[in-house]
Formats: structure tokens, C-alpha cells, sequence
């Protein structure tokens, strides 16, 4: 009896202990929930700035866009852009942006500066 009486006291205080464990790790659990919850914030000005910003690019199709709007291409002037729709009228449209390397005026770093404004 003696015996049982031990192996009852020691799976008791291995259930305490178990109990113990799942509280703390409920309680973590808690506490990371709440911290989450906290570091969700949002910012507001107090005061309206009258700083400029800088405008939007829009992407320019080079296919459709006429000698002046071709004109907003970095390093594009008025003579490139009506070169653009010359080579266009006469061969038509660019299929990808290597195509504008067949217009006289336009090489590697010319285009590698309007890349990222263009489309087709």
C-alpha cells in the first residue's frame, strides 16, 4: 500500500507540474497577442506641409504617344522624339524596348534611361 500510496503522490506532482507548464505557456501565448495587437499604430501629421512631391511618372507607350508627350522621356528632345515616330510610322510598332535601338539617335545608355518609362 505503501507503495501506491508513493506512486499516487508522484503522479500527482507530476500533474501539477504539467498544469504548471500549460498556464505558462497559455500565459505567453496571451501576452504575445496583446503585444502584436499594440504594435499595430498609425501615423498622423498634425500639421499639412506645403512641400511639393514629387510628381508621378506615368509610363509612356511608345507605340501610341505623340513626338511632344515622347518628349518626357529622360534624355528625349524634341528632334529624338519625332525620330521615334518617324522610324515607327515607317516600320511600325516596337515590340520590346531593343526596338528603339534601330532609331538613329537612340544607343545603349539612351536606352537603359528611358527603360523604365516606356511601354508598349
Amino acid at each position: 500500500m505503501e507503495r501506491q500510496e508513493k506512486r499516487a503522490k508522484i503522479y500527482f506532482v507530476l500533474l501539477a507540474l504539467t498544469a504548471a507548464f500549460l498556464c505558462v505557456l497559455a500565459l505567453r501565448a496571451h501576452e504575445k497577442r496583446q503585444l502584436r495587437q499594440e504594435s499595430s499604430y498609425t501615423v498622423q501629421t498634425q500639421y499639412e506641409t506645403a512641400e511639393e512631391t514629387a510628381p508621378k511618372r506615368r509610363l509612356i507607350n511608345v507605340n501610341t504617344a505623340s513626338a511632344q508627350e515622347l518628349e518626357a522621356l529622360t534624355g528625349i528632345g524634341a528632334a529624338l522624339a519625332q525620330e521615334i515616330v518617324s522610324y515607327r510610322d515607317e516600320h511600325g510598332a516596337f515590340l520590346q524596348a531593343e526596338d528603339l535601338l534601330k532609331v538613329k539617335g537612340i544607343g545603349e545608355a539612351k536606352l537603359a534611361d528611358i527603360r523604365a518609362e516606356i511601354t508598349f
